[in-house]
């Protein structure tokens, strides 16, 4: 059985993500913090479509609670290995710096960057002993040109893209892959709030994206097929940035 990890993988991107990455045959742990019913949801749509997974819960912004939860699972698989990993989970606390509160900042770059760190550090050194391992970073436009409102979340998010880079040079002889998604605006809980016709006019397909076409690139990434792409970015924006 291969193994896939998706964090933040209840809801949205993560969701649809989970449910692609299922397609390609993989036993799909599926990280959540604390919306066990939409995680389940994830879950039962993943079986009911064929597909075999489970559900795996911890903060990615807590390295003990990473830590504590895949030495657990690999006690319980000690052969088995987890070759495909999505950094997914994030969070954004908006605001113009002037009035940013100190621990928003640390929120957003404890879950978006730091998170990468500790998942990727505790899962690669099986890769590289396999010979093979696909990392897939989800990121964000605000990580490659910064929006205003968004200091932190760009800073965790670009720091994520100059992260994987580097990553990427570093396991590439391994024939392990490390890649970036760069989402624009896309329909999910974390874009509720936007009036869809106020922002649709700055993107040339006219239209916000939806989760799925994220996913299948993110898919694609993750996949065989890729085997020769690693420390990419690639923006799934509509044109709005390129």
């Amino acid at each position: 059985m291969k193994f896939a990890l998706v964090t933040g993988g209840s809801r949205g991107i993560g969701k649809a993500i989970c449910l692609e990455i299922a397609k390609q045959g993989y036993h799909v742990l599926i990280n959540y913090r604390s919306n066990t019913e939409e995680a389940e949801d994830t879950l039962n749509q993943i079986k009911n479509n064929g597909g075999s997974g489970e559900l795996m819960q911890f903060d990615v912004s807590n390295p003990e609670d990473i830590k504590t939860s895949l030495d657990n699972w690999k006690e319980k698989n000690p052969d088995s290995v987890i070759e495909v990993l999505i950094n997914n989970a994030g969070i954004r606390k908006d605001a113009l710096i002037v009035w940013m509160k100190d621990e928003d900042w640390k929120d957003v770059l404890n879950t978006n960057l730091d998170s990468f760190y500790y998942i990727t550090k505790h899962l690669i050194q099986d890769m590289i002993v396999n010979k093979y391992g696909r990392i897939v970073n989800v990121v964000s436009l605000s990580g490659i040109k910064g929006l205003p409102g968004q200091t932190n979340y760009s800073a965790a998010k670009g720091g994520v893209i100059a992260a994987s880079k580097a990553l990427a040079q570093e396991v590439a002889k391994k024939n392990v892959t490390v890649n970036c998604v760069a989402p624009g605006f896309i329909k999910t809980d974390m874009t509720a709030e936007l009036e869809e016709k106020d922002y649709k006019r700055m993107i040339p397909m006219n239209r916000f994206g939806n989760a799925e076409e994220v996913a299948n690139v993110v898919s694609f990434l993750a996949s065989p097929k890729a085997s020769y792409i690693t420390g990419e970015v690639i923006s799934v924006n509509g044109g709005l940035y390129t």
